[in-house]
This record gives structure tokens, sequence and C-alpha cells, in this order.
């Protein structure tokens, strides 16, 4: 697989965050230039970004290797998002421009046709890409970068059950746009915030390292590994 090298590090992030790269593996600077195709440089920068977000971190004797979150760690991150994402749909009722509105209007007219459907796989991705756009929407970069951070960690320590009712979702995104077109942010945060509660409920842990489930000795730090929440 050969991606231009100023994509790298989001190639390795994604790989990180699908299970491909396993928490707590080595992260080896020449294994990896030739899994991506490209020179050892921009591994060894998409390294550091990646450690400096939280993916990655660098032990003795070892080098690099992913991260192996803590439970209290993973359970942060749902938190944080509890408290962030409202707050990214106040501030986009009010500094959206049209373009966005555009895309979440039509986000959510294909999210609902999907939902009637029961196209699970079409909803997860139109649903990433819908909390993408109205991060985006926000107007504050550095608020899309942590929104955007957060998705990605999210992703990469749950799993998410689907929705019970998939067009009720639904209805609560268009619930969202509705309240960012009036440009009303109290009513975008409380309608987001709604959303988020339900949504936290269907997220599960996955299993811990590849050493865990190997059946090795457990890191003191007691790293995600909830078996018996799984899907």
């Amino acid at each position: 697989m050969r991606i231009p090298a100023h994509s790298v590090c989001t190639a390795i992030r994604d790989d990180i965050v699908a299970g491909v790269h396993a928490r707590g593996a080595r992260l080896t600077e020449e294994l990896l230039a030739r899994r991506y195709g490209v020179s050892r440089v921009p591994v060894r920068e998409a390294l550091r970004t990646l450690e400096a977000e939280g993916f990655v971190v660098t032990r003795r004797h070892a080098g690099a290797c992913v991260a192996e979150p803590t439970e209290q760690e993973a359970a942060d991150l749902l938190q944080m998002r509890v408290l962030l994402e409202p707050l990214g749909a106040a501030r986009a009722a009010q500094r959206r421009t049209e373009a966005h509105l555009k895309v979440l209007r039509g986000l959510v007219r294909l999210g609902r046709e999907r939902a009637r459907q029961g196209s699970g796989e079409d909803l997860r991705s139109l649903d990433g890409w819908f909390h993408e756009t109205l991060a985006q929407a926000c107007g504050s970069p550095a608020l899309t970068s942590v929104l955007t951070q957060l998705r990605h960690k999210i992703a990469w320590m749950y799993t998410v059950e689907a929705p019970a009712g998939p067009v009720e979702c639904w209805n609560e995104h268009g619930a969202i746009v509705d309240a960012v077109a009036r440009g009303d942010g109290e009513r975008a945060r409380a309608a987001m915030a709604l959303h988020i509660e339900r949504a936290t409920a269907a997220h599960r842990l996955r299993t811990g390292s590849a050493a865990e489930r190997a059946g090795k000795v457990r890191n003191p730090q007691h790293p995600v590994n909830t078996a018996s929440s799984r899907n």
C-alpha cells in the first residue's frame, strides 16, 4: 500500500483505530515505512504526532508502541464528549455557513432514508460524517480538532451497538440541524446533549491488548478489557 507522505499519520491512526496495529504492539519505523510505501522520515513525524494525540507511547528498550488505554481513560472520553459535543453544536448555530447547512440537511435526509431501509453500515458512515461536519461548522479550529480526536479515540476504544430506533436517532439529528439553521445556540446545545446521552448508552468497551487476549499478565494500570461488555 503506497500513500502520500503527508497522509502517513492518518493512515497509521486509521489502522490503530481499526485494530490492524494491536494495543501494545511495537511500531518500528522500518516496517511502517515499508507498509505505507514511504521513507522513514514521514513515519517518524507521524509517530510523534500520534504520541501527542495519545495513540502511541514510547517505551524504554521497545521504542514506539501502540498505547494501551485504561478503563478510566476510556470513561473520561465519553464524559468529555458529553460536555464538548453540545458546546460544538451551540457554536455551530452561531457560526455555520450555508454550505455546512446544505451538507447537514442532505445527511439527515439520506440518514432517514437509510434508517427506514435498515442499512446499518451506511448509517454508521453517515453518522460519522454528520458529526464531523457539525464539528467543522463550529468555527473553532481548536474545538474542531478536539472533537475529531475524541471521535477517533472513542471509535478505537469502544464498539457501538446499532440503535434500537435508527429513525428516531436521525430525527434527533434533524432536530439539531433545525436549531443550528435557526441560529438557536441553546436549543442546539440541548438537542445535542439529549442525543449524546442516548448514544452513550450504546457504547461498549473493546477488549484489551493481544497479549491479554492470549492470557498473559495484565498491565497493572488495568488497560481496557471488558469482555463481558462486548456487543
